[in-house]
């Protein structure tokens, strides 16, 4: 299989605003990369956890008229035909038959043989059923292009997830306001406030506003330099780390990427300080939200790509002060399907209907750290870019219940 897409031939739905549903999206994309590749149809194969899959499910689901269904956990192939334009299906109902080579037996029924176009992690016995059947298969990114511009009905999904992330983050800034503490530890209702307590707390605040944890909640996050990191326990020095009980006037790091019922993920971090004295973290949390700022204007005026957005985080919060090399780290990414998606990296152009969620972290202290991640909606052209609702930045928990 080869790659030979470009994102130069991009324009054909992404010089305004994106078409008004996934699937008039997806089929725009896909007839114009057949055509221009010279193939017959589309084919993926996978289970719903593939957000290449559930994508184009959809679709289907949009096309007919229908909500989105409860997702079963069996293997499925789809594919859609670029001259009449049409979606097939296929699904391993029966344990004897593959789905890949009932659909490669319909395609084979409708078009003429030649080459199909895949995603590159396609299945290798998909693609020999393919080949069976007389075609064959060559790669594509094209779902991956296809999704990193968001829908008006993919955006409030989003932003349900994000409320729900809001809900969790919220519930754990009450605990911290309501905390004592005794004998240099944090403590609410008589018991210890620990990173493990408070990831719990976050998690069943997302479960009642109705999405998933999805193992996403981390509490003070490996402080390194990857601002996002699930294995924050591992890296602080083992599972004990979870319950340890923390400390006032030290930094405390939310993040959570929940998932909604549909599959679209939110995603924040907050920073919270419990009886802060001021000082470095004050002078930090200026910058970082400063930086916010500065990205929101900056998209507002035009298309930039990841890499210059990151570049002025990082410009924005520097310049409050913090000038040694690794004090600072920033990054912009792509959130949908998945926690992270196009665009994702370098210069991937965040385009009209984009939501890329923002991180500014910044060294406040040896391994500490002071985190602030939203998600930002790039409008239609001509709107303003704005942030997805959620709770205050402020770095005093009580703020965070005052909205």
């Amino acid at each position: 299989m080869t790659d030979a897409d470009s994102t130069a031939n991009d324009a054909v739905d992404t010089a305004g605003a994106p078409v008004g549903s996934v699937a008039e999206r997806l089929e725009s994309r896909l007839a114009d990369t057949l055509e221009r590749r010279d193939a017959v149809a589309f084919v993926h194969v996978g289970f719903p956890r593939d957000p290449g899959l559930r994508y184009c499910q959809v679709a289907l689901e949009e096309l007919e008229d229908q909500p989105p269904a409860e997702r079963n956990q069996l293997l499925t192939a789809v594919a859609f035909d670029g001259d009449d334009r049409e979606w097939h299906a296929a699904t391993a109902t029966d344990a004897s038959t593959h789905p890949a080579r009932a659909l490669a037996s319909q395609l084979a029924d409708r078009v003429a043989s030649g080459t199909v176009l895949t995603p590159a992690r396609l299945p290798h016995d998909a693609a020999l059923y393919l080949e069976e059947a007389g075609f064959e298969p060559a790669s594509t990114d094209v779902l991956e292009r296809a999704r990193a511009a968001k829908t008006p009905a993919e955006r409030e999904r989003i932003a349900a997830a994000q409320t729900a992330a809001g809900a969790g983050i919220r519930r754990a800034a009450a605990l911290l306001a309501d905390a004592t503490v005794d004998d240099g530890h944090l403590v609410a209702d008589g018991d210890a406030v620990t990173p493990a307590r408070l990831r719990r707390v976050i998690d069943e605040g997302i479960v009642a506003a109705g999405a998933f944890p999805a193992g996403n909640t981390v509490v003070n996050p490996d402080p390194g330099h990857a601002p996002s990191s699930r294995d924050a326990t591992v890296a602080a020095g083992g599972a004990d780390a979870a319950d340890e009980p923390l400390r006032p006037a030290e930094p405390i790091v939310l993040e959570t990427v929940p998932r909604g019922l549909d599959g679209y993920h939110g995603g924040l971090v907050r920073t919270l300080v419990v009886d802060g004295d001021g000082g470095r973290e004050r002078r930090a949390h200026v910058g970082a939200t400063q930086s916010f700022r500065s990205a929101a204007a900056m998209l507002t005026a035009d298309s930039e790509s990841v890499t210059a957005v990151e570049a002025d985080l990082e410009a924005e919060v520097r310049a409050f002060g913090f000038e040694d090399p690794d004090a600072v780290v920033t990054r912009v990414g792509g959130v949908g399907l998945e926690p992270r998606e196009r665009p994702l990296a370098g210069g991937d152009e965040i385009e009209p209907g984009s939501v890329v969620r923002l991180e500014s972290a910044v060294r406040v202290d040896g391994d500490r750290w002071l985190r602030i991640g939203d998600l930002l909606e790039r409008g239609d052209p001509g709107e303003r870019a704005t942030y997805l609702a959620a709770p205050s930045r402020s770095l005093e928990p009580r703020a965070l219940l005052e909205e």
